[in-house]
């Protein structure tokens, strides 16, 4: 699955960034790296773009960009 099928609220852990590697460091300066558990904070009207929370940072990107990182659900009791 990936980060661009997830909604409001919903928590993952990343498995996989798969893009070039420009874009690739970009995700790994914001901490974004495989094992990290992500939040989806607020998802735009048009859903081109999503705020995740990693650890205490929130990050703004693209559904484009979002598409290219591989999650896991993770299921909280």
């Amino acid at each position: 699955m990936t980060l661009d099928k997830l909604n409001i609220g919903d928590k993952a852990v990343i498995k996989a960034v798969n893009c070039d590697n420009e874009l690739k460091n970009r995700f790994y300066s914001f901490g974004m790296v495989k094992e990290s558990i992500i939040t989806v904070e607020e998802i735009t009207l048009t859903r081109s773009t999503m705020e995740i929370r990693i650890k205490n940072t929130k990050v703004a990107i693209r559904f484009s960009e979002a598409a290219k990182i591989e999650i896991e659900i993770v299921n909280e009791k």
